[in-house]
């Protein structure tokens, strides 16, 4: 048995009798429950209810047993002075309040049918990729869609936490902030700590200051440690002149080279690609988000983010390594989606936020919308449950209900299984 289970019977009133009424007998009338509260102090406040013939208002606090009360020391914190009831599954001991009176406890073991106790235990219990896997078909597809459509938007208020912690960082330069968030997700999750690093240690304000591939190459190939080894190569070469000025006139650090993966990354993901195509999309919009908030349709968005690496990297993946294809390396379309998904509506949807402005956050919504679903293991097994997603909307709401819901077994925080519950 846990709290949350109870605080959910509470809740939702989840009780067989008619008429609730404490451990000595006096009847309980339940004018409002009370705010459900999940920061430190009782578990709900601002609750009115009427006890025998009293009228009560203050705090309802929730345990297993009573005597947890005592074992969570609250009868030395004054925020526990105003609780008017104790709410526990089993009372197994009497509570006194701060005057040496007994506080109103409500015992809900008698009054819970077990079935629904049996229910809630399968739940957090299961060991199935989702906790309601085989009764997800039971709950009606309006009421997932409706939990969806709230996920996408609770999804977005997450990411928005750590978005303004970095526009904080940046002095409010929503550029930077931006120029941040596209090294991180163009790096994918195996190179996205050093393509992080690579922005803070190489700022928009020197990358933007050139206005030839060449030089920005050189800064940023030489900034992630890259143009330390000793080549041959000609192109290589250009580039490690190029930077040694760069170095010297900036004074910069290069990161360590070591940082950088390459294992398991397809050729056409590797960071050196990778930087290439930065470098083209910095060389030709060095102000990216500007461009972004001008943009009024999807296909505008993509054009922005249509980089193509430098000729030299037609012919090779790593330096001075010649490989045996020759043809353009383009960032391609499911990583123009990515950024778009993950940098570009996140921040659109904080800007819009923190200017108000509902035309901005309704423009972001809509590229999601108009997107494709992504397509990775955690969706397919939806489709697999039957849960199918057509866009990037609803790829980013499952998302979030797997990783953040199922895979936490916070089934009492969602609406899928609320319902199943009731059942």
């Amino acid at each position: 048995m846990k709290e949350d289970f109870l605080h959910h019977i509470w809740k939702f009133k989840r009780w067989e009798t008619p008429v609730l009424k404490t451990t000595d007998g006096e009847e309980i009338t339940i004018v409002k429950s009370g705010e459900h509260n999940f920061d430190a102090g009782p578990d709900f406040f601002n609750a009115q209810l009427k006890i025998g013939d009293n009228k009560w208002a203050g705090n309802v606090e929730i345990h297993v047993k009573s005597s947890d009360w005592m074992a969570h020391k609250h009868q030395f914190d004054k925020s526990y002075d105003n609780v008017i009831l104790h709410v526990v599954y089993q009372h197994n001991q009497e509570i006194l309040d701060k005057n040496g009176v007994a506080i109103p406890t409500l015992e809900l073991a008698p009054i819970i049918k077990q079935e629904l106790v049996n229910q809630y235990q399968n739940l957090v219990n299961a060991k199935s990729w989702i906790p309601c896997e085989n009764q997800l078909k039971k709950v009606d597809t309006f009421i997932v869609n409706n939990w969806l459509d709230r996920l996408a938007i609770e999804r977005l208020e997450r990411k928005s936490e750590e978005i303004e912690a970095t526009l904080h960082q940046n002095k409010n330069d929503w550029e930077a902030t931006f120029y941040e968030y596209l090294f991180k997700y163009l790096g994918l999750k195996v190179n996205a700590l050093p393509f992080q690093l690579l922005a803070k240690n190489t700022p928009l304000k020197i990358a933007g200051k050139h206005q030839n591939q060449l030089s920005i190459e050189a800064l940023y190939f030489g900034q992630a440690g890259f143009l330390e080894a000793d080549l041959s190569d000609e192109y290589f070469l250009k580039l490690k002149k190029e930077y040694q000025f760069l170095k010297a006139k900036f004074q910069l650090t290069p990161l360590d080279n070591s940082l950088w993966k390459l294992l398991r990354l397809r050729p056409s993901n590797f960071p050196t690609i990778r930087i290439a195509q930065l470098s083209d999309l910095i060389n030709r919009t060095p102000r990216l988000f500007a461009a972004v908030l001008s943009s009024n349709s999807i296909k505008e968005i993509e054009k922005l983010f249509q980089a193509t690496a430098s000729i030299y990297w037609n012919t090779h993946y790593l330096f001075g390594k010649k490989g045996k294809d020759d043809k353009a390396k383009n960032l391609g379309k499911t990583s123009i989606n990515n950024i778009i998904i993950n940098v570009v509506v996140p921040i659109l949807f904080v800007y819009a936020k923190q200017k108000n402005n509902e035309t901005i956050n309704l423009k972001a919504l809509s590229y999601l919308e108009v997107l494709p679903s992504e397509n990775n293991a955690i969706i397919k097994k939806w489709e697999q449950l039957g849960v199918k997603s057509n866009s990037a909307l609803q790829s980013q709401s499952l998302l979030e209900l797997k990783n953040n819901y199922c895979s936490q077994k916070k089934c009492l925080n969602c609406s899928i299984g609320n319902n199943l519950l009731k059942q």
